[in-house]
């Protein structure tokens, strides 16, 4: 005689306290759920739709300048420290956590051109256009004494830009030339030049510390070592390059800011081409930041927009913007890789999202593992053509709207000009396809 018995053991579905959750017996094969692919389309559509509906990338307004923010300093240390520049001279120190200014002073005659903090974030270093290069305390002064200096040094040149190396106590400045400094002397340890005009933007690389990197006036791009007597290369483009910023994870390709409404991300070991071409901005783009991550980059326009890329794409992920904010000027990601600041022409530092329909403030367990698992499903399911028009669709301005639509009408009729040539002229003449990453290099000197 065959007995059947039901045999259980308690510690398959007994939680051991009441703090944990219930254990679920399941079984995972995939022909006893005949309908979970389904399920998982309707639950990233859900995931998708719910993205836009928490999408509010708007954190803060911090407003205290009296004219145009011109530029950034992030602090390599602290997080919540931020120093910003504006055109009539002034120098604000800013407590993000408490969403107020510290400390403020002028520190300039003039537009204040660059900020840059020390490697250890003792001191502050500021450039200006009155020629001179002052070195600030990082600390705020004590109760009743002065807003001072620690250092002034007059230049020979006009400066329009400073860059601090991540590991040296070295840093350098642009302007008409390309100076390297110590911050224990008053004059430079070398110039370099490359007969160009002006140098409007200099970048140190964050990885290799002895490259640097400028932008000129003659629409090129100019490397420099710093342990070389010389210039190394140069790479010239059809338009000028107003910013460049280096990617951080990945010490040979940098990002440029261009005139012509396009960002442009070069691999120094390859300048003939580059590496993509960035589109989306209807008017020029004025500056350009990574995140520490490297994965991604901002972009500031004079559109009154800024826009996020993935650094391999070509197309922006996302764009921010407001009904007062103008030209904006510059742009900075946070070193927690969770905000991006903005400065723009109104005198407004505005304070955003990385990511827009991030949940700020204490996550539970269970709200992080539901997150990442709705993450998951958006990637899986991002070709389908629902999810794809629902994730990509945004409401921009009606004047970037209408010069989107001016330009895509542009674009096409160039392409239309160029067929009807091909198709009219003899073959011994035939005009040649020129790549979109082609046409906007002009040529590289060494």
């Amino acid at each position: 005689m065959k007995v059947k018995m039901i045999s259980r053991n308690p510690d398959n579905y007994v939680r051991e306290t009441k703090l944990q959750q219930h254990k679920m017996p399941r079984n995972y094969d995939p022909s006893l759920h005949p309908l979970e692919g389904p399920r998982e389309y309707v639950r990233a559509l859900n995931a998708t739709k719910l993205d836009r509906v928490f999408a509010k990338p708007f954190v803060c307004n911090l407003s205290g300048h009296r004219d145009g923010v011109s530029c950034f300093g992030k602090h390599p240390k602290q997080l919540s420290t931020l120093a910003t520049g504006a055109y009539d001279g002034e120098v604000r120190i800013w407590d993000l956590a408490n969403r107020i200014s510290s400390r403020n002073f002028v520190a300039h005659d003039g537009f204040v051109r660059g900020i840059a903090y020390t490697q250890n974030g003792a001191r502050i270093f500021t450039v200006g256009d009155d020629k001179t290069i002052k070195v600030w305390k990082a600390e705020a002064p004590e109760v009743g004494e002065d807003e001072v200096p620690v250092n002034t040094i007059l230049s020979k040149f006009g400066l329009h830009g400073i860059s601090h190396n991540r590991k040296d106590n070295k840093f350098a400045t642009c302007g008409e030339v390309c100076a390297i400094w110590d911050e224990s002397h008053n004059d430079p340890l070398k110039t370099l030049k490359w007969g160009v005009d002006t140098l409007h933007t200099i970048s140190y690389n964050p990885v290799e510390t002895s490259i640097l990197a400028c932008c000129a006036s003659d629409r090129s791009i100019i490397l420099y070592d710093q342990r070389e007597a010389q210039p190394l290369r140069k790479v010239v483009l059809t338009m000028k390059s107003n910013k460049l910023a280096w990617n951080p994870m990945e010490a040979f390709n940098f990002t440029v800011a261009n005139e012509d409404c396009n960002l442009y991300t070069f691999d120094t070991r390859k300048l003939q081409t580059p590496l993509k071409v960035h589109f989306d901005h209807v008017s020029a783009v004025t500056d350009v930041d990574y995140s520490p991550t490297g994965k991604e980059f901002v972009s500031a326009s004079y559109d009154k927009t800024i826009r996020l890329y993935n650094a391999h794409h070509s197309h922006s992920r996302d764009i921010y913007h407001t009904k007062r904010m103008q030209h904006v000027v510059c742009v900075a990601w946070s070193l927690d890789n969770r905000y991006v600041f903005s400065g723009s022409d109104e005198m407004n530092v505005r304070m955003w999202k990385a990511n827009a329909s991030e949940k700020l403030g204490v996550i539970r367990p269970r709200e992080r593992v539901n997150f990442n698992y709705q993450e998951a499903l958006k990637q899986k399911y991002a070709a389908h053509p629902q999810i794809k028009r629902i994730a990509r669709h945004r409401q921009v301005p009606r004047h970037v709207l209408n010069a989107q639509k001016k330009m895509r009408a542009v674009k096409d009729k160039e392409q239309v000009k160029e067929a009807n040539v091909r198709k009219h002229t003899k073959k011994s003449k035939r005009v040649p396809y020129v790549s979109e990453k082609k046409k906007h290099v002009l040529k590289e000197e060494v």
